[in-house]
């Protein structure tokens, strides 16, 4: 096959393709172009062909056609002689190149005769018919024309033809009366077949695009030019404009208002108006204005008829709508305006209504899906989050008020504070993404309102922790009392009394140390650690040397067991087992000195006891309180043999009926010197509680001066150690004053040696800075006018003295 004619199947099978095969034509396009150049350059260097056959032909004349230019070889060389192809490999060639001997001419009429066949192919085109020529014969009459400069005058021609044809298609569009959808339609038919045809055109006209238009930067492509018209003539008419516009947005607004609608109309339509660049001009701002309205319409109506949550789920479904039509058919550009005007109309207008009318039920039922979804949301608009914040702390103020200043709730308040944390914790932590603004905003609330209510938190939450940790606490493994402890030490650290819980702390560890009541020796040092990295070892230092005292009471007496087994000799009762805790006086909470009357057996091990220890610890004063002693009686009733764990007081009693069986309030009163009010609540606790071992004449739950006791021989029970535990007094308000006079004069003293201290290192200074320095120091909270009290005090005592010369200064007294 000829080289012509393998490039002629080539270019068929190219233009049979369709429109979106362009790049396949623009190959095409440059191989021919290639070859041309082949021909200019011979044509220029005046190459002579070296064969006679290479004369014009009557052929040649007949296509006016380089491409029917034919020679002997394909390259315009022929060999020189017949001794050159057998000379041998490695000598020299030589080649010798000749002008042609004619100069090749167009025809006449070359220009109006190319013309005539390429306006009936656009005009084939244009009218969707067949073209008689093949589309390689165009594309080279293309050719031939840009080579022979009559580029400039086909181009004009070209657009010209493309005029009138596109001029002629606007009367469709301006009939008076016709449904909008008819009318989309058609004009997506008409957007359709002109981008179709004029791609066709293009791959005719491909060499007139490569050459003469990239030569001119000012004439359009013809691509351009061809939108260029469209956009002129059809998109800008002022009807036809309107009518595209409105029917797009009515279905658009059909489409958000429920139904189903052509998204592939809109989808094209809508990428016409972008590639004729009016995209933004034409529809977008109609669009936004209309998006506006609606939302702005909706957004009212359903805050009125909508829970905050319905509402949240439909901002949320509408954002995700919004977003899919981006996605599906509106122009990317439109993106920030559209998303922005419906967070504005349905979130941004409605900030303060939606967190007033909804948060608090949200918070209250832990709503976490929806919370979550609230601070997405709000995340999306300018200040939600800082508002948010703003409400959220609110709401923890508002409810941990109504838990700490209602004394009806004291009992359970600490659970409740512990429960309320957890819950808005997770809240922060699942919902607010950890926001640290949050987490500190809840931090913040919470230490406001625990503080609220002075001391009572502090002194509820030392009472809870004695619970935890007593023995009887069976509700939780050492893991979960772990936890529980560090949940409350996070509470802890919101309360400025801390001496408060500190007093009510040592109270309450004392007894649970003194009867043996706590639950886990390493649960109350995991306590004592936590106390101790959350406030210094001065906090802690006191409790810390309780437990001691109770370690060096072991030792004691193991030694004293040793001493006491060599003296069993002298000593009348065998039988009886001493242990004594030897408490210092400073760790310890102060106990009110009670003198009873002991049986001699115990007064002599007492006594046994005084002379060991002093023997060992000379100089040291030892004095019983019998107010923390408790024993272990073995009991024998008819029913058999029982082992009694009661308080002291409650074994002086029991005891007084080894010897008579009818006893009155006064005859044990005397026998024993027990104080009043405790002998009533321990003879209460022996004949009215669950245990009776002493029966009450006249039965009753409370006792009176002319009652009698009577041990009750029948007694049963199925355990064989039984309990009987100390009836309680209440803590009167005169007990509770007494406990916060002393933590308040505790307080005096940390104030004074804090003066003196900043005094004593400053030397001189004004009232204002040794003010702002004290509460820099001190840990618990102090009005100022208390704070004057006391430097009026030690100005009294002579520890400082005022400046002479100034009132408001005071200087330090060495």
């Amino acid at each position: 096959m000829s080289r012509l004619g393998g490039t002629q199947v080539l270019a068929t099978a190219q233009v049979k393709r369709t429109a979106a095969d362009h790049a396949a034509v623009l190959n095409f396009g440059a191989a021919k172009r290639s070859k041309l150049s082949a021909v200019a350059v011979t044509e220029i260097n005046e190459i002579e062909n070296m064969t006679d056959t290479a004369a014009t032909t009557t052929d040649t004349q007949k296509r006016a056609n380089f491409s029917a230019l034919t020679v002997g070889n394909p390259n315009g060389v022929n060999k020189i002689s017949p001794s050159l192809a057998s000379a041998k490999p490695g000598t020299a060639r030589k080649l010798v190149i000749k002008n042609f001997k004619n100069k090749p001419k167009l025809p006449e009429n070359y220009q109006e005769q190319t013309w005539e066949k390429l306006q009936e192919a656009v005009i084939a085109i244009q009218t969707s018919k067949s073209i008689r020529y093949s589309l390689e014969e165009l594309y080279q009459a293309v050719e031939n024309m840009c080579n022979h400069k009559m580029a400039s005058t086909l181009y004009t021609k070209l657009t010209r033809l493309t005029e009138a044809h596109v001029q002629a298609n606007i009367e469709q569009f301006l009939a008076e009366s016709m449904d909008r959808h008819i009318f989309l339609k058609k004009m997506n038919e008409c957007w359709q077949s002109h981008c179709r045809q004029m791609i066709m055109i293009r791959s005719i006209f491909l060499y007139l695009d490569r050459t003469y238009v990239l030569q001119n930067p000012s004439i359009l492509s013809i691509w351009d030019m061809g939108l260029h018209l469209f956009r002129v003539y059809i998109v800008l008419n002022n009807l036809v404009q309107t009518r595209t516009v409105e029917g797009l947005l009515m279905l658009i607004e059909k489409e958000r208002q429920g139904d189903t609608v052509d998204r592939t109309l809109l989808k094209s339509l809508l990428r016409m108006l972008s590639d004729l660049q009016i995209y933004q001009d034409a529809f977008e701002t109609k669009f936004l204005v209309a998006t506006e309205r609606l939302y702005a319409a909706e957004g009212q109506r359903l805050m009125n008829e909508h829970d905050v949550p319905e509402y949240l789920a439909h901002v949320d479904k509408r954002l995700q709508e919004e977003n899919e039509r981006l996605l599906h058919y509106l122009d990317a550009s439109t993106k920030w305006s559209l998303i922005h005007t419906v967070e504005k109309q349905l979130l941004s207008e409605h900030i303060t209504s939606i967190l007033q009318k909804g948060l608090s039920g949200l918070l209250d039922e832990n709503r976490i899906n929806d919370l979550s979804l609230l601070y997405n949301l709000y995340s999306r608009v300018k200040n939600g989050l800082v508002e948010l914040c703003l409400n959220f702390n609110s709401y923890i103020k508002k409810k941990g008020k109504t838990i700490v200043i209602d004394p009806e709730k004291d009992k359970t308040m600490v659970q409740e504070l512990l429960d309320f944390k957890d819950k808005m914790d997770n809240i922060v932590n699942t919902c607010f993404h950890k926001n640290e603004k949050f987490a500190n905003s809840l931090k913040e609330a919470f230490e406001a309102f625990i503080n609220q209510r002075a001391n009572k938190p502090a002194e509820l939450i030392a009472k809870f922790v004695d619970c935890k940790l007593r023995a009887g606490n069976k509700e939780a493994t050492e893991e979960e009392l772990e936890r529980l402890l560090d949940k409350i030490m996070v509470l802890f650290r919101f309360i400025h009394g801390k001496d408060v819980f500190e007093a009510f702390y040592k109270k309450d560890l004392a007894k649970r140390l003194l009867v043996g009541k706590s639950a886990s020796v390493d649960a109350e040092k995991s306590m004592l650690s936590k106390l101790k990295q959350e406030c210094g070892g001065g906090f802690t230092s006191k409790l810390e040397g309780m437990f001691k005292d109770m370690e060096l009471s072991k030792d004691i007496n193991i030694a004293f067991k040793q001493y006491a087994g060599n003296l069993q000799s002298e000593l009348s009762a065998s039988n009886l087992d001493l242990t004594v805790s030897i408490l210092t006086m400073g760790y310890w909470p102060t106990y009110p000195v009670m003198e009873v009357t002991l049986p001699p057996e115990m007064v002599q091990y007492q006594d046994v006891f005084n002379k060991f220890y002093l023997g060992k610890h000379s100089g040291r004063k030892l004095q019983w309180q019998p107010t923390l002693g408790h024993c272990v009686l073995k009991a024998w009733f008819n029913q058999g043999n029982k082992e009694l764990q009661v308080s002291l007081f409650q074994a002086l009693v029991l005891i007084l009926f080894n010897d008579a069986d009818n006893l009155s309030l006064e005859d044990i009163k005397a026998a024993t010197n027990i104080e009043d009010g405790e002998l009533r609540r321990t003879l209460q606790s022996l004949a009215c509680g669950k245990a009776r071992v002493l029966q009450k004449n006249p039965r009753g739950r409370d006792v009176a001066d002319n009652d009698r006791f009577v041990f009750n021989a029948d007694f049963t029970n199925k355990l064989f150690r039984i309990k009987i535990n100390q009836i309680q007094m209440k803590e009167t308000n005169e007990e509770q004053k007494a406990t916060e006079e002393r933590v308040y004069q505790d307080r005096q003293y940390q104030i004074d040696a804090a003066i003196v201290r900043i005094m004593k290192m400053r030397k001189t200074l004004s009232h204002n800075l040794l003010i702002s320095e004290l509460y820099n120091q001190l840990k618990f909270p102090v009005k100022p006018a208390d704070l004057k009290k006391r430097i009026e005090s030690l100005i009294d005592r002579d520890y400082m003295e005022r400046d002479k010369d100034n009132a408001n200064e005071y200087n330090y007294v060495a």
